[in-house]
């Protein structure tokens, strides 16, 4: 579309933030839906932050996202928090409501609409790690009534949920010995060399039990192959990726992204 004196800012705020896939996924979005918009990567320092936050309200901008590693940190600049927000102390997205900035997370609905036929109500989920992309997941899980989250981590922490609703149990990485329920979602890094598995080779993973990846870099991590073994369902962290940004649109612009489209154009531009 053209860029003129109409077109209306969005853009995603981080350090490093120039290998993004953010601007790809909403500029085509733009495109597709005909919204005069255009999003761009804004690599700063966090002695800046609060200024280029500030902008968003002198620019007449649609908002931003946030990544690493300033989630938490934009917090204290912001009007209004969303209740998923509030629960992790995070946001990854910023929406100009006529001057007044409210902040949310995206990345839980993110990645609970990326997996096409789950009901996450009274559901059993499993959990592991507890960064920012667990904590979101987790959040918005427990929001949405899920009946059980088994948290595990190496750093045990269980105060970091005490304050979510329902049933939360955080236990140490070691205590992994067998798995039961209906997902399983690895949010660490662990398998994006390829090699590395999160869990032990010994387990048996649930052939009925959804395994997630957040990585989407492999197309395949050593978990998903290993869990597709098994029989299970299996999917990456491509749909949560895109997802998420659709969340994060349709807050900014009132328009539904056409996200099944721009998946796929995504997964032509990595995978190939």
């Amino acid at each position: 579309m053209e860029i003129n004196g109409y077109t209306k800012l969005a853009a995603v705020v981080a350090k490093p933030i120039k290998h993004s896939l953010s601007p790809f996924i909403h500029n085509l979005a733009f495109e597709e839906v005909a919204e005069n918009g255009a999003y761009l990567a804004f690599e700063v320092e966090a002695t800046v932050l609060s200024s280029v936050i500030d902008s968003i309200k002198t620019l007449d901008m649609y908002g931003v996202n946030l990544s690493m590693p300033y989630k938490e940190a934009a917090v204290a600049y912001v009007d209004e928090l969303s209740e998923v927000a509030k629960l992790t102390g995070a946001i990854n997205t910023i929406v100009n409501r006529n001057g007044k900035l409210f902040g949310t997370s995206t990345d839980g609905a993110g990645f609970f609409k990326s997996l096409p036929d789950f009901s996450v109500k009274d559901s059993d989920i499993t959990i592991i790690g507890a960064g920012g992309a667990a904590r979101a997941i987790i959040a918005e899980a427990a929001l949405r009534g899920a009946g059980k989250i088994t948290v595990y981590n190496r750093t045990y922490k269980p105060e970091l949920f005490a304050a979510y609703p329902g049933q939360i149990d955080f236990k140490p990485l070691s205590d992994l010995v067998s798995l039961s329920g209906d997902l399983l979602v690895n949010t660490t890094s662990v398998g994006m060399d390829g090699v590395s598995m999160p869990i032990s080779e010994n387990l048996v993973i649930p052939e009925n039990m959804i395994v997630a990846d957040v990585i989407y870099q492999p197309i395949e991590t050593p978990l998903l192959r290993f869990a597709k073994a098994q029989g299970c369902q299996t999917l990456n962290g491509l749909g949560m990726l895109v997802y998420q940004a659709a969340e994060s649109f349709e807050l900014w612009t009132g328009k539904v992204m056409p996200a099944e489209m721009i998946l796929e154009k995504l997964e032509e531009k990595i995978y190939g």
